[in-house]
């Protein structure tokens, strides 16, 4: 099973995949719109992660009609927004297994008056979004 990340297709196979030409995929390259990996010094690889995001590109510019500009604004700003996304769902795991830690800890000692029939944190079961529409 393939990673998403792993490059596996050249550019010729990209631009077909993406219904585009190479150029643009060169284009989007020089614009750090996309990051292909680098095979030796000329040939790019790209992965389906760079598939997905030439296609939300291409979105973004023909049916929304953004311009190049504003598309680096969106992706970065989709960027940092999946990057907090994950910060936070990795801060609340980490909150999750010291309260659970603290927990049992507390339990551990039969002098503190508690129920043991019930939960003493109960935790809400957050469903977090991983990827937006565009």
């Amino acid at each position: 099973m393939r990673h998403e990340n792993q490059p596996v297709y050249m550019i010729g196979v990209a631009a077909q995949l993406c219904n585009v030409h190479p150029q643009t995929l060169r284009q989007y390259e020089r614009l750090g719109l996309v990051v292909p990996s680098r095979v030796g010094a000329k040939n790019r690889l790209y992965s389906e992660f760079d598939i997905l995001r030439v296609r939300r590109i291409q979105r973004l510019t023909q049916e929304l009609g953004v311009n190049l500009a504003g598309v680096e604004i969106i992706l970065r700003l989709l960027d940092d927004m999946e990057e907090m996304r994950q910060d936070m769902e990795t801060q609340m795991n980490d909150y999750v297994a010291e309260a659970e830690r603290r927990i049992v800890s507390m339990m551990e000692n039969k002098n503190i008056p508690m129920r043991k029939d019930e939960s003493l944190l109960p935790v809400p079961n957050i469903q977090i979004r991983k990827t937006s529409s565009l």
